[in-house]
């Protein structure tokens, strides 16, 4: 590992300690506060490059300054992305063993309303702003649809965390409607893509990756693929919890609760589980919050020790990687790049009001009140790095133009960074009012009790 890469990963490693620290003078987020780090050194300032340039006299005297430059620069990437991957795996798994499943069953009425109009009112608003522009392209209007259905839930599980909502009957509906809504809108990206394959006759898609549906002919499956799919989707859940669960016991019972290779034993659970639905084709997010989910109760029954050391792990290392590298991808060469400033304007109005109207709906038909239904429908509005993902799916595999695709980079920026202080703003008006209807079951282990 080459001196200059150490450096520069010590300069970045002390900008995440740094500009948190100082903006939390100022009542900024956290969340807000890694993002930014992430913009700084990403493509908007390009920090990274400019200082691989500064340390490149580090490097290898035979080789041209530019390549040194470049590797250094790539190997960083390459390092804050797996970290981030990593952070996003334990962040989703730690909201899984969170999760009460007393409350759970209480909040059943609100998940599948929320499930519902968050998932369809984004979806049909997606479909009606591609299908404006490009009619008869069937195959983006679902992709579409399916990145205006799917949610961030790596930005709304840390804010509903900070403040102190995640042990809510409000907290527990909006979190679990959220990987209910992914798993939706993973389907339906699914579906986009085998469509398209089929209509262009490609056998393959253009871009491999783990999942098997990548490296099968796209006539293999037929008209057949959308109920194979959901079968091995459904098939997964189930197992992955019951097996996750029996594992989780298992090892409780042949491990003290404070042995350190019982944490090793337990992610490697998790990032088994997370492997099984990637070559399923089932998001990383999907895969570790039932990992954690079959994990909550051997955690929260028998070992809360466990569960606040890989909290520690998670929030004292791994997830502000997570942030960052979100931050690393908001390109704001975007809103020079776009073509089409119409697309752009019908895709973020499309989507905010289509994500605020649909939570605000079902909540209130569920009887939370007002700011508890505008809170929701704003939570539900950040699209980030699942998103950004899809969408680069549609790009390579020639389903979106690259003004769609700019429209899509462009809404991950303004959806992203108001919304963890607009709803810090809602509950600061309303806070008597969230107290009110605060439905925290009693006896559950608080977030500050886990600090």
């Amino acid at each position: 590992m080459s001196g200059s890469f150490l450096i520069l990963f010590l300069a970045f490693t002390g900008l995440m300690g740094l500009i948190p620290f100082v903006l939390r003078k100022f009542q900024i987020p956290q969340v807000i506060s890694l993002l930014l780090v992430g913009m700084l050194i990403g493509p908007g300032l390009n920090m990274v490059e400019h200082i691989a340039g500064w340390l490149s006299f580090l490097g290898d005297p035979n080789m041209p300054k530019a390549l040194i430059v470049k590797e250094t620069a790539d190997n960083f990437q390459m390092v804050i992305d797996s970290l981030g991957s990593l952070g996003l795996m334990l962040l989703m798994a730690l909201a899984g063993m969170e999760a009460d499943f007393k409350l759970i069953r209480s909040v059943r009425k609100p998940v599948i309303a929320l499930s519902v109009f968050t998932f369809l009112l984004p979806a049909i608003a997606g479909y009606w702003v591609y299908w404006y522009f490009e009619p008869k392209d069937l195959a983006g209007k679902l992709l579409y649809a399916s990145l205006f259905a799917s949610h961030s839930v790596g930005i709304v599980f840390p804010v509903m965390r900070e403040l102190k909502l995640s042990k809510t009957r409000f907290g527990a509906a909006v979190l679990i409607s959220t990987v209910v809504t992914d798993i939706a809108s993973i389907i339906l990206l699914a579906v986009s893509v085998q469509l398209h394959r089929q209509s262009t006759h490609v056998s393959h898609m253009v871009v491999k990756g783990m999942s098997i549906f990548d490296h099968v002919s796209a006539d293999f499956f037929g008209n057949s693929f959308v109920p194979v799919f959901l079968g091995i989707v459904i098939v997964y859940l189930v197992v992955a919890v019951v097996l996750v669960t029996f594992i989780g016991k298992w090892l409780n019972k042949i491990f003290q609760p404070g042995e350190d290779v019982l944490i090793t034993f337990v992610i490697l659970v998790i990032l088994a589980t997370v492997i099984v639905g990637e070559l399923l084709g089932i998001n990383l997010v999907v895969g570790a919050f039932i990992a954690g989910l079959g994990l909550s109760q051997v955690v929260q029954q028998r070992d809360m020790l466990l569960f606040r050391r890989m909290e520690s792990i998670g929030y004292g290392f791994l997830i502000p990687f997570l942030f960052v590298s979100i931050g690393m991808e908001m390109d704001f060469t975007a809103f020079g790049a776009s073509n089409s400033w119409m697309i752009v304007i019908l895709t973020v109005l499309g989507l905010i009001i289509s994500k605020v109207g649909s939570g605000f709906i079902a909540m209130r038909s569920c009887g939370f009140n007002s700011p508890q239904g505008l809170a929701a429908g704003l939570m539900t509005v950040p699209q980030l790095s699942a998103t950004l993902a899809a969408a680069a799916i549609g790009k390579e595999s020639g389903i979106l133009t690259p003004e769609f695709f700019n429209a899509i980079v462009i809404l991950s920026i303004v959806t992203t960074l108001p919304v963890p202080s607009l709803v810090r703003w809602v509950l600061a008006r309303n806070k008597r009012s969230f107290e009110e209807a605060d439905y925290s079951v009693p006896g559950a282990v608080k977030d500050d009790v886990l600090l």
